[in-house]
C-alpha cells in the first residue's frame, strides 16, 4: 500500500501514535504512516483532509462532525479518546480580568474557523447564557498566535487544552481563569472517504495497533516520567491528566457522543437541522 499521511496535535494525547510509529508497529503490518504535527489543531486538519494533504487525522469530535455534515468528504473511523477535553480559559497575564463573566462581549482568539478553540467558545458562551451572536473572534493559527494575541491586546480570551498551556501560565504569558469541559469524548480518528474506501482493512488494523499502544501507555508505571519528559510538563500535571484521560482501548462505538455533539451544534446555530439528517450514514 502507499504511505498514508496522518496528522494530529503535538500533544500528549498522541503519544501512543508516536510510540507505535517509532517502534515500527504499523510497518510490521505493512502500513506506512507519515505523521505530521498539526499545531493549528482541528481547523488545520479539516483543511488538510479537504485538500488531500492529509489522508487521516486525529481531531476533535465536534469539529470533524460539523465539517462532515457540512459536506467534507470524510468518514469517522472510531472514537480515539473516550474522556472529555479540559479547555483552559486564558486571559492576558497583566489584565484585570479575574472571572469568566468579564469576558462577555470580548474578543476570543481562535486557531481557525471550525476549530475546537472556536466551537468551545460557543459552548462556554451558551453555558454562561451570553448572546452567542455577539461573540467576536480573532483567527491566530495556533497556541503561540493565541499567546501573542493576548499579550498584544488583539484578544482578551483564548481557549486551549489546559495541560498544554500550563508551561505558558507558569512563564506568566497568560493566566487561566476557568475551564470548560467538552460534553462528549474529545478526539476521533477520521479519514478522507476515498482513503477509507481503498484501505478500510488496513485502517481497522491501524486503529487496533494504536488502541493497544494507548492501553500499554496507560498501564506503564513510567508513563508519568515519559510524558513529562517528552512534553515538558510537570509530574503533578501529568498525573492529573493521566487520571482523567482514557483512550478507546477496545475500539467500541460511541453513537450517543455524536448525537450529543450534533444537538449542541444545532442549538448553537453552528449546524442546521437539514445538515444533520441521516447523520449516521454521513459520519461513519
Amino acid at each position: 500500500m502507499k504511505g498514508l499521511k496522518i496528522g494530529g496535535v503535538p500533544e500528549h494525547f498522541n503519544l501512543p501514535w508516536r510510540m507505535a510509529i517509532e517502534e515500527g508497529k504499523f510497518r510490521e503490518k505493512g502500513i506506512q504512516l507519515h505523521w505530521s504535527d498539526m499545531g493549528g489543531g482541528t481547523g488545520q486538519m479539516i483543511r488538510g483532509l479537504e485538500n488531500g494533504s492529509l489522508d487521516i487525522a486525529v481531531l476533535l469530535t465536534e469539529g470533524i462532525t460539523r465539517a462532515i455534515l457540512q459536506g467534507l468528504k470524510a468518514k469517522i473511523v472510531q472514537v480515539y479518546v473516550t474522556t472529555p477535553l479540559h479547555w483552559g480559559i486564558h486571559v492576558p497575564f497583566h489584565s484585570n480580568i479575574e472571572t469568566v463573566d468579564q469576558l462577555e462581549g470580548k474578543t476570543f482568539a481562535i486557531s481557525r474557523e471550525g476549530s475546537g478553540s472556536h466551537l468551545m467558545s460557543y459552548v462556554k458562551a451558551d453555558q454562561e447564557n451570553w448572546d452567542t451572536n455577539l461573540l467576536k473572534f480573532n483567527v491566530v493559527g495556533d497556541v503561540y498566535g493565541g499567546l501573542w494575541a493576548l499579550e498584544n491586546d488583539q484578544a482578551q480570551a483564548f481557549l486551549w487544552e489546559k495541560y498544554t498551556t500550563h508551561p505558558h501560565t507558569e512563564q506568566k504569558k497568560c493566566r487561566m481563569v476557568d475551564e470548560v469541559v467538552t460534553p462528549w469524548p474529545c478526539f476521533v480518528i477520521a479519514t478522507r472517504s476515498e482513503v477509507y474506501e481503498n484501505y478500510s482493512e488496513q485502517i481497522k488494523v491501524m486503529c487496533k495497533i494504536v488502541n493497544r499502544k494507548a492501553e500499554e501507555l496507560k498501564k506503564n508505571e513510567n508513563a508519568v516520567d515519559l510524558i513529562s519528559w517528552r512534553y515538558n510538563l510537570r509530574h503533578g500535571q501529568v498525573e492529573n491528566w493521566l487520571n482523567e484521560t482514557n483512550w478507546n482501548y477496545s475500539g467500541i462505538e460511541y453513537p450517543l457522543a455524536f448525537e450529543k455533539a450534533i444537538s449542541y451544534l444545532i442549538k448553537l446555530d453552528l449546524l442546521n437541522v437539514a445538515e444533520s439528517e441521516d447523520w449516521r450514514k454521513k459520519l461513519f
